[in-house]
């Protein structure tokens, strides 16, 4: 079995060019861990990377990506909880100072669970996943089929969603009140490669680059 050659190609790529210009970082990361100040959770989009969209370098961002970027509540069971995990690590190992919930246009998950859509397999792990945004549907009401922006809606409200729950974790909550932490909704424009971030205030997302060059497609 023959290991991708795209990614042979890439990597090869990477060594002579972004490793051997930022080899120091690398280098001081090996030898004194990572600190990073940022933690994103994304979705698992192939379109919508975080080190991509903030053109992060080595250790500056820990990415948490899953289905549509959902934050589940805090559920302390014996279940398995892989971005419960993360969240921990990053919150009471790595002391980020922000987590940022990045939502995206054109989601798949959010369109699944809007859709109502067959599973994809007897296991059904991605409607049983996407069923934590019920809370967020419920809150739009009855989906109207005059309504071509719903999906967005949704998108939003998920983010929103993930935000509340973040909230329902012990150790983010105590230190979202102390001041040691602070809390972030995005959202991406796929098309447009556009960025909303949520006022914290009114709720509302706003770009945050003004002035935006729109080049008469999609706005997101």
């Amino acid at each position: 079995m023959m290991f991708p050659e795209r990614l042979s190609r890439g990597y090869r790529a990477f060594l002579g060019g972004r490793f051997t210009g930022e080899r120091s970082r690398y280098e001081m990361l090996a030898e004194k861990g990572q600190k990073p100040e940022i933690m994103v959770i994304g979705c698992v989009d192939s379109r919508v990377s975080p080190e991509v969209i903030f053109d992060a370098a080595p250790g500056e961002l820990l990415v948490v990506r899953n289905v549509a970027n959902i934050v589940p509540a805090y559920a302390p069971d014996e279940n398995q909880h892989g971005t419960s995990a993360a969240l921990e690590f990053g919150v009471q190992a790595l002391r980020v100072k922000h987590i940022v919930v990045l939502g995206h246009a054109l989601c798949g998950g959010i369109r699944a669970f809007a859709d109502d859509q067959e599973p994809l397999s007897p296991g059904d792990f991605i409607g049983r996943w996407m069923s934590q945004i019920a809370p967020a549907a419920e809150l739009l009401g009855p989906r109207q089929p005059e309504d071509p922006d719903y999906l967005r809606r949704l998108e939003f409200a998920s983010v929103e969603l993930s935000l509340r729950n973040l909230m329902t974790f012990p150790c983010v909550r105590i230190l979202v009140e102390r001041g040691k932490l602070e809390l972030h909704g995005a959202y991406f424009g796929v098309a447009s490669g556009r960025l909303l971030v949520r006022d914290p205030q009114t709720g509302q997302f706003g770009p945050v680059v003004e002035g935006f060059p729109e080049r008469g497609g999609p706005v997101l």
